[in-house]
């Protein structure tokens, strides 16, 4: 999902060759992210470009032969002096007087020649990788004239994890580019990914690869190169300061070469322990902090005042992240930061979340972080993508990366530049990440709360999906027993047995183990008391004896398919239910007038206090979030539950919680036709149940581990 729009876009066209560029942000300095080899495209920025943008001027742009450029199969257009051409032309075509380039790999080429003929346009470069001809060079079987056997990797392999490097380099060859690409790109693109756990990455490569063929990379192969002697005569031209970034892990272009690059330039050498060619995917929180400390160099000084307090004069404050996929975690929320309020009175909480939270606390009275505002939608991505009535909640999340990417960026920006005791995140997918992958960045105490553990795959995933979803799970064990101080806190929203009876994966620990090992447990939150239902009821405005279902699927927008067809089922339903009262909630994301009202059926968009009409309700049908099925059991409502087709919490962690308290009547989404759905309505509204009680002091106990943190 691209989730920032640039302020401007268009193309330049050099001999012929259109270039598609793109520009975001207004502040200067400009920082030009220079495209790389043709197998991939512009996109290979997306970790970096949100971020830089909200301090700089960013421009990228896509080379020839692939993203939204030509793709020309004439050689000349991927000629040294031709790429150099086309960066200047985008340069003139922005606006753009001097930029600081940023140059990955094959890109390397064009930035040196640029800050050596052109000083007046180039502040100062950072190169990444570079793929340039200087000593070393790389020993490989690589032969770009005649083609060379080389073996396949079994299809249920996992790219680029577990292969020998030197046996496969043989694909490195025009013929084979031609006649097996594919299997090209996912060996390539594992070269550049060697770091552990980089499925994703090296499948948006080989996504971004089959954006073009192996004709043009054969095309784009026979361009002319700088030498050696050229390189060195560039390097000694370049007055502008130079940062190298090299990962010591590179399987592409060595380490000692930006070590001899600096030495020719007077340059800064930073090197990345562990990290593979692409760093500013795989450790993009590192890269983006070094291209913006470099950046900042030449930008004007800001007249602006600052403030530093002495410790003395610090009121304690609680930076508190709330989950926005639904509006439940955020009424737990609220009733943690009531009860640590009383623990800690004149504690001062900021929210840094999203719509449609925000609404929300905005209606209490919250303070809502201005920083808020920069934050991406993670509830639109999910709509994005949803289907009818189904999310694979897991995949969702893997390709959100670029979202939680920025989010980090902006909660990294508020923390660095305000001072807090506390953070805490639930289910803040984005910031438990990338802590973990820069632990040096905490400066404050730390809590994660989350109601589930475990991703876990869907029946009907392949044997890739299957591997990654393990691969996902053991990450995340691997970066809690490499840093375990991180989480000061880490709660479980929830008791021991509500955590599933899996494993992580194959022959990885059971979930339940682990995280008890590894949690403290506050019992379920349910964030409300609902004690006198009649009384509720009345004020609702819901007659005496007036059967009343209640219908909502969540503020993230995925349910309009349910909605609609529990809107289908209600005059059937009615039939069967003499006087039924519906009310159909859509939510703050959801058109209302997309569904018909009618006598007896009640649409509603975004409706306060909604979980005081589930708790007067006879009945609710539901989606299958826990929040809401959580409520419902606390309050010992009958409900029908429907979980979203291939949503792993939804089936498997929500269901299993639901089971042993015995609440809730599942139905397949599938089964829901008019008929099958106003005949459960029938049988369920109104019925006496007796679920196993749900703890009422949740908040209380969450905030007692927490208080403790101030």
């Amino acid at each position: 999902m691209t989730t920032l729009r640039p302020t401007a876009d268009g193309f330049v066209e050099h001999r012929g060759i259109k270039i598609n560029f793109a520009v975001y942000g207004e502040s200067g300095p400009t920082i030009l992210l220079m495209p790389t080899w043709t197998i991939v495209h512009r996109r290979l920025w997306k970790m970096q470009v949100a971020h830089l943008s909200r301090h700089f001027r960013v421009v990228t742009y896509d080379g020839p032969g692939n993203g939204r450029s030509d793709r020309p199969l004439e050689s000349f257009a991927y000629d040294q002096e031709n790429h150099v051409a086309y960066a200047l032309a985008v340069l003139d075509a922005t606006g753009t007087g001097k930029a600081v380039l940023v140059a990955l790999s094959r890109a390397v080429n064009w930035a040196l020649q640029l800050a050596a003929e052109h000083p007046d346009r180039v502040h100062g470069t950072v190169v990444i990788g570079p793929s340039i001809a200087l000593p070393p060079g790389t020993e490989r079987a690589t032969n770009l004239d005649v083609a060379a056997p080389a073996p396949q990797l079994p299809p249920s392999a996992v790219p680029g994890l577990g292969t020998d490097p030197q046996k496969h380099w043989a694909k490195y060859n025009w013929q084979y580019w031609l006649e097996h690409y594919e299997d090209f790109a996912w060996f390539f693109l594992g070269q550049c990914f060697p770091e552990p756990h980089s499925t994703k990455p090296i499948e948006d490569g080989v996504a971004w690869a089959l954006e073009t063929t192996g004709e043009v990379l054969v095309a784009e192969s026979r361009g002319h190169r700088p030498d050696e002697e050229t390189i060195r005569d560039w390097c000694s031209r370049i007055g502008g300061p130079l940062l190298a970034v090299h990962g010591t892990a590179d399987r592409v272009a060595p380490l000692a070469r930006s070590a001899l690059l600096c030495e020719l330039t007077g340059g800064e050498l930073v090197t990345i322990e562990g990290g593979g060619h692409v760093p500013q995917v795989r450790d993009p929180v590192r890269v983006n902090l070094l291209i913006g400390e470099f950046a900042a160099r030449f930008r004007k000084l800001s007249a602006d005042r600052r403030v530093w307090p002495r410790w003395s004069s610090r009121p304690k404050r609680v930076l508190y992240l709330s989950s926005p996929i639904g509006l439940g975690h955020a009424r737990r929320d609220l009733a943690i930061a009531k009860e640590l309020r009383a623990r800690h009175p004149g504690v001062r909480v900021d929210w840094l979340t999203q719509d449609p939270v925000t609404r929300m606390l905005a209606d209490e009275g919250e303070r809502v972080h201005p920083a808020s505002r920069f934050l991406f939608s993670e509830s639109a991505h999910i709509e994005e993508e949803s289907g009818e009535h189904d999310l694979h909640a897991f995949q969702a999340l893997r390709s959100m990366d670029e979202i939680l990417m920025n989010n980090f960026m902006v909660f990294h920006d508020v923390v660095t530049e305000e001072q807090y005791d506390l953070v805490i995140g639930d289910e803040a997918w984005d910031v438990d990440h990338f802590l973990h992958e820069n632990p040096e960045l905490k400066r404050f105490a730390y809590a994660w709360l989350t109601d589930f553990v475990g991703f876990l795959p869907m029946p009907g995933d392949d044997e890739r999906a299957t591997s990654v979803a393990a691969d996902h799970n053991a990450e995340m064990i691997e970066r809690i027993a490499r840093f375990p101080r991180l989480r000061d806190r880490a709660i479980f929203v929830g008791e021991p047995d509500d955590i599933v009876p899996d494993r992580f994966g194959p022959d990885m620990p059971f979930i339940r183990d682990w995280t008890t090992s590894h949690f403290s447990f506050a019992g379920y939150v349910t964030g409300f008391d609902a004690a006198d239902r009649a009384a509720l009821r009345d004020e609702l405005g819901y007659r005496p004896g007036e059967p009343v279902c209640v219908v909502t699927v969540g503020g993230s927008g995925v349910g309009g398919d349910l909605l609609r067809r529990v809107a289908d089922a209600y005059p059937e339903a009615g039939r069967r239910v003499p006087g039924l009262r519906m009310i159909l909630v859509t939510g703050p994301r959801i058109d209302p007038s997309a569904i018909r009202a009618r006598d007896g059926l009640d649409v509603h968009g975004y409706l306060p206090g909604l979980h005081r009409h589930l708790a007067a309700a006879d009945l609710a049908v539901v989606q299958g979030g826990l929040t809401t099925c959580m409520e419902l059991t606390a309050s010992n409502r009958p409900f029908i539950y429907v979980p979203l087709r291939r949503h792993f919490e939804q089936n498997f962690h929500v269901a299993h919680r639901l089971r042993r308290h015995g609440a809730g009547r599942r139905m397949d989404y599938e089964t829901l036709g008019p008929d099958t759905l106003a005949e459960a309505i029938a049988e369920e509204i109104g019925r006496e149940v007796r679920y196993r009680p749900v703890t009422p002091d949740g908040a209380g106990r969450a905030a007692a581990l927490l208080a403790g943190l101030l």
